[in-house]
């Protein structure tokens, strides 16, 4: 089968092969005289045809107009004259902007082009016809915008013949223009998988998909019982050690878009694909539970809201995300009712696995008191409760105040004194009240270490009363049976 060349006839190259010029003229300066003429001729080339393609848009814009003006005279209910008055008055005080397409400078609009040809018609016509009256003015008005006319269709089709054999001489010869890419591959390596939510607990088999067989070794154990003893106390540590999930930046963003958005939802899911990974659905669910405890009900709500969305679409497989933004986006009455009833659902479930929370945390919190309680249902516990700091004067009276000495007694009172002011407001006002569910009202609001600290420091003040000595701590301890000296 023959080749065929021909597709390299119109390339124009430099060689110098076929330049010859006298023996005295420099070749080189030959050749590089060849060069700039065969450019410059390319760039006039180029420029007649962009004058000719300017010129015939023109011509195309001004001849409906012309042809237009031309019938307006010649209908029959026309006033040629006063029509030809008015227009050129029209085109003088509003004249339209509108312009050929060049960066010549002052172009001419269209009016001003039509204005001009209408006062050229004018004057020739006025020279022609004299004093014969304005029967002959406006023949020769029209005589002229017809020649006109004519002149200016025959000019345009020149135009356009000399802009063909143009762009025929310019087809000659190949050009860097005339390059282009007939096509073009690159190679784009594809994006890394988004790496899974940090503590997120993924599924074992989706772990090992795809991967080949392994040799698994079993070992016989000889003492079972000892084993699950022991890997059972290994599982409850584990539990305690195991992290939560956590909410990513990205992922974070995601909870706090509107409810029922899915359009918006949907778009950032198109930008941000570390927000579909394992683990995600799990570290919203965390957060909502968290802040419905912190009493950010909204946030809650969203937070649920947005891991329902990509629990679906986990769950449709591989294009899941796609065909589940398609139903909710273009408005599926049935799909709409079921998943913003799960959410509905899955919410109300979560607000009460947080108040058993809380109150499973109250009723610790109740259990870790310290409480004031009688030996025995016979004996009453007071407080002794001074008025203020010990006297300047004391008198001791009644039996067995003979042997005691003033100083002590002073040192007594006055320490008591010092221990009823160092508590705070309200546990002073119960122990005025003499109330013991008053004080063990107080003492349940501190702390363990705190309230023990107060029940030790009203017994060193002698402000704690009791018939047979002793402070029983019931902590825990339903029965009764522990006593702290």
């Amino acid at each position: 089968m023959p080749l065929n060349y021909s597709k390299w006839d119109q390339l124009e190259l430099s060689d110098d092969s076929d330049i010859e010029g006298h023996p005295n003229v420099d070749k080189k300066s030959l050749i590089r005289w060849k060069q700039r003429d065969i450019h410059e001729k390319r760039e006039v080339r180029k420029h007649k045809i962009q004058a000719f393609q300017a010129e015939i848009a023109c011509n195309q814009v001004l001849m409906p107009r012309l042809q237009s003006i031309q019938s307006d005279l010649s209908s029959a209910d026309a006033t040629p004259l006063p029509y030809i008055s008015s227009l050129v008055e029209k085109l003088q005080t509003k004249p339209s902007l509108d312009a050929p397409p060049t960066n010549a400078p002052n172009q001419p609009t269209y009016d001003a082009m039509v204005l001009s040809l209408l006062m050229q018609v004018s004057e020739e016509a006025k020279k022609q016809a004299g004093d014969k009256g304005q029967d002959v003015l406006i023949e020769k008005i029209k005589e002229g915008l017809q020649k006109h006319i004519v002149g200016l269709a025959e000019h345009s089709e020149k135009l356009k013949k000399d802009l063909v054999e143009e762009e025929k001489e310019q087809k000659k010869h190949i050009t860097s223009e005339d390059m282009h890419d007939g096509f073009d591959s690159q190679y784009v390596p594809a994006e890394p998988e988004p790496a899974p939510i940090k503590h997120a607990k993924l599924d074992t088999a989706a772990k090992g998909k795809g991967k080949g067989k392994a040799t698994v070794t079993e070992f016989e154990t000889l003492n079972p019982k000892a084993e699950a003893t022991a890997s059972a106390d290994d599982d409850v540590d584990d539990d305690d050690d195991d992290d939560l999930p956590e909410l990513t930046p990205s992922l974070e963003a995601f909870s706090k878009l509107p409810l029922h958005n899915y359009e918006v939802s949907w778009k950032f899911l198109q930008s941000h694909r570390d927000v579909v990974v394992p683990g995600a659905s799990d570290a919203l669910l965390v957060a909502s539970f968290r802040a419905q405890s912190s009493n950010q009900y909204s946030y809650a709500k969203q937070c649920v809201h947005q891991s329902l969305l990509l629990q679906y679409c986990e769950k449709l497989g591989g294009d899941g995300v796609r065909m589940f933004f398609q139903k909710m986006v273009s408005g599926d009455k049935r799909a709409l009712a079921v998943f913003e009833k799960d959410v509905e659902d899955t919410y109300a479930h979560l607000i009460q696995r947080v108040e058993a929370s809380q109150e499973g945390s109250g009723d610790l919190d109740s259990a870790e008191q310290i409480q004031l309680v009688p030996e025995n249902p016979s004996q009453t516990i007071s407080f002794n409760v001074p008025d203020g700091p010990p006297p300047e004067n004391i008198t001791l009276e009644g039996p067995g105040t003979e042997d005691l000495d003033l100083g002590e007694v002073r040192k007594a009172l006055q320490l008591r004194w010092d221990v009823f002011e160092g508590f705070s407001k309200d546990l002073q006002e119960a122990l005025k009240d003499g109330s013991l569910d008053a004080v063990n009202k107080v003492l349940g609001k501190m702390s363990v270490d705190d309230a023990e600290k107060v029940v030790n420091l009203l017994d060193t003040g002698g402000i704690l009363n009791f018939a047979e000595g002793g402070i029983r701590d019931e902590t825990g301890n339903p029965e009764g049976d522990d006593e702290v000296e």
